[in-house]
């Protein structure tokens, strides 16, 4: 019984529910002062608060997408993501492997042309070795006879920590927002590459090419669009390309975007933050380089280095972001350099939370084919 099922969560809620009622049917039969009575009591009510606090845990969990599994909630997941070399069987098959195909949520017919598809995928990269599995969204028009020879834009969309894939497909709705913004011609119909920045779970790489260890930053930047051209009709010149992120994965897709204007012309952070942070889920980061620690902060890059020709989005909340004051400087420090395009959301009030993004997501999807070529 998976961690993410139904499944979990009714029983979850059965067992909170039983437990009530069997300690109020049982409490006067308790109610006495011997040690045995006590220790009822407690353990009743220990049992009904860890029944309780496990079904809002697991109906949060559905909600936000926190964990994958039993495993990934324990920290014992065993797919590293990060393959030495072991790809020479499937090596034929090239980069990237689709393994299922499903149905946009919400669009009408049951043909990829006139509903798109979305196509599970287990991508390597060439040259970084890591291993990791994605969502691909197609729009209909790909599916088209009229477009057999059209090439389409691209966005590499990202979770945040720990996050899941398919929280991205089932609860941020990017997929059908998609779908529905280019049906309405409010956006160019566009290809979505959709992954967790944690490709090496469970560690929180913050996509850096870690000191001897896995090579992340090299992976979104080259390894990822080299898979995803080899597979799709994807436009192959920069300004075909962007990505788009939230909280971890909006600090991502703004230091990829920066650091590697040639893959990606636009890059949009969804209440990110602007500097690789080092706690217990990311362990050492740069190993001593405070060449590439300095590289990994944006605000420090963005002073130091020559302004990378490339259109950035942020967004925030003036009430329920912690990363409000911070993004207003972010702005500035951007707009110093004369060169890089800022653009921004600001709302009212808004948590760091799937609601408020899916709040963002459709003008962000807007922004972001605005600034993408299909060739």
């Amino acid at each position: 019984m998976g961690l993410t099922s139904n499944k979990a969560l009714v029983l979850a809620i059965v067992l909170a529910v039983q437990l009530f009622v069997g300690t109020v049917w049982l409490w006067p039969r308790l109610a006495r002062r011997g040690w045995r009575s006590v220790s009822g009591r407690v353990g009743l009510l220990l049992a009904t608060q860890l029944a309780l606090f496990a079904s809002l845990g697991i109906a949060a969990n559905q909600a936000f997408g926190f964990y994958a599994s039993w495993a990934d909630l324990f920290g014992r997941e065993t797919d590293q993501g990060v393959v030495v070399d072991h790809t020479a069987g499937r090596g034929a098959g090239g980069p990237l492997e689709v393994l299922a195909t499903a149905r946009v949520q919400g669009a009408n017919g049951s043909r990829p042309r006139t509903t798109g598809q979305i196509q599970k995928v287990d991508i390597v990269g060439r040259t970084t070795r890591i291993a990791t599995p994605a969502y691909v969204y197609l729009p209909p028009e790909y599916f088209q006879p009229r477009y057999r020879t059209r090439t389409f834009p691209a966005a590499v969309v990202l979770t945040g920590y720990p996050g899941t894939a398919q929280a991205l497909v089932n609860k941020l709705h990017y997929p059908r927002t998609a779908h529905e913004l280019a049906k309405d011609g409010r956006m160019q119909p566009m290809i979505l590459v959709m992954l967790r920045p944690t490709v090496a779970p469970p560690r929180d790489t913050e996509c850096v090419d870690i000191p001897g260890g896995p090579q992340t930053e090299t992976f979104f930047a080259k390894d990822l669009p080299d898979a995803v051209l080899a597979h799709y009709r994807v436009g192959r010149k920069p300004g075909s390309w962007g990505i788009i992120g939230d909280s971890t994965g909006g600090y991502c897709a703004l230091k990829l975007a920066v650091h590697h204007p040639d893959a990606y012309a636009a890059g949009a952070g969804l209440s990110p933050y602007y500097k690789a942070p080092i706690d217990p889920t990311t362990g050492d980061l740069f190993h001593g380089d405070k060449e590439l620690q300095n590289r990994a902060d944006l605000w420090w890059y963005l002073k130091h280095q020559p302004a990378p020709d490339t259109s950035l989005l942020v967004s925030s909340s003036r009430i329920g972001e912690s990363n409000y004051k911070n993004t207003l400087r972010f702005i500035e420090r951007v707009q110093a350099t004369h060169l890089t395009r800022i653009s921004s959301i600001i709302l009212d009030s808004g948590g760091h939370n799937f609601n408020t993004w899916r709040r963002e997501i459709p003008a962000t999807l807007q922004w972001i084919s605005g600034r993408l070529s299909d060739r």
